[in-house]
């Protein structure tokens, strides 16, 4: 970390000294780090800082080493720091967020000086899950698609998610599945077109949330896809995360029961005043269509895939079969 950065961490927590704890991660394909800074002199003990360094050659795990690819990661950075900068505060409790205490743009870097979410109380990261974290994870979806609907996505992806079809050419050329790859157009414009429209996280994966030690409340990371959507979007991806896929299954009207009365609570308290009937309908609806949304683009990224399983298959078929109708 240069003296540049290590002022502006300075300066934004009050802090007379600082000293990088540990690095927390780094981030995909060699664009830089995530660490936690010990502070002294200040109100606050530590900060994480999430330092992104644009690479030259990058490196992918899977090998889609592309310039559009970059490109993607690029905007990804833009989109995540002005999320920061307009957006983030509009999330409570309900859906609660880092604050952001500090960003920086210098060139090809950007650095963002962010609460510590393990000091905060947010300290556990599952790997696993039982109900109750289920149950959470989609309350703090609900609240924050609920917080965001009908909000213009300005700066933001127009579409979030980072499987959006447009942002995927390379992955959609190499899908075998030839009727799931005719059908990738119709399936993002029935999404797209969705009367009611929201923000969605569109990395909602059981990593990108740190929760409490009692599992009762959570907090999440990570917005650099971030945009419009239809919320199912991210509750679909989330389930995929986190379950087998006979749970996906067999919990299914669970889910969608839980997601649904807490959104309805969210807008309800927060006096947005909506056709709830004919959003929840719509929604219901279009749960299966961000399923293989996604079932998409992993069949073109990563055709051996754990989540390329039986249940993704069949909500695919039923899915393409209605397009044919």
């Amino acid at each position: 970390m240069n003296n540049h950065f290590k002022e502006i961490t300075l300066q934004s927590t009050g802090a007379k000294e600082m000293s990088v704890h540990e690095e927390i991660q780094s981030l995909w394909s060699g664009y830089g780090s995530i660490v936690r800074i010990d502070l002294k002199g200040s109100e606050l003990k530590s900060v994480v800082a999430k330092h992104v360094k644009m690479p030259n050659n990058n490196k992918h795990p899977r090998g889609w080493n592309t310039d559009f690819s970059h490109q993607r990661k690029v905007r990804s950075y833009e989109v995540e720091t002005y999320w920061y900068k307009k957006y983030a505060t509009m999330c409570d409790e309900y859906c609660k967020v880092p604050e952001c205490l500090a960003v920086e743009q210098r060139g090809s870097e950007v650095f963002m000086v962010m609460e510590d979410l393990d000091a905060s109380g947010f300290g556990r990261r599952l790997s696993s899950v039982e109900w109750k974290h289920i149950e959470t994870c989609l309350k703090w979806l609900a609240n924050f698609h609920a917080t965001f609907l009908n909000v213009n996505p300005q700066g933001l992806w127009p579409v979030g998610t980072y499987w959006h079809l447009d942002t995927r050419p390379d992955e959609l050329k190499v899908i075998e599945d030839v009727e799931l790859k005719n059908s990738a157009s119709a399936i993002d414009c029935v999404l797209n077109n969705a009367k009611y429209q929201t923000f969605v996280h569109g990395d909602a994966k059981l990593a990108n949330f740190c929760f409490s030690n009692d599992g009762e409340k959570v907090a999440a990371v990570d917005f650099q896809y971030v945009g419009g959507g239809c919320g199912m979007k991210d509750v679909a991806y989330f389930v995929g995360s986190c379950l087998y896929e006979e749970d996906c299954e067999r919990l299914e009207s669970e889910i969608l029961n839980c997601y649904f009365l807490e959104l309805s609570a969210a807008l309800s308290r927060m006096n947005k005043h909506v056709d709830f009937e004919g959003l929840e309908n719509e929604w219901r609806a279009l749960y299966y269509y961000a399923w293989t949304d996604f079932h998409r683009f992993l069949k073109g990224w990563s055709p051996g895939h754990w989540k390329i399983n039986d249940y993704s298959e069949k909500v695919s078929r039923e899915i393409i079969q209605q397009l044919k109708k």
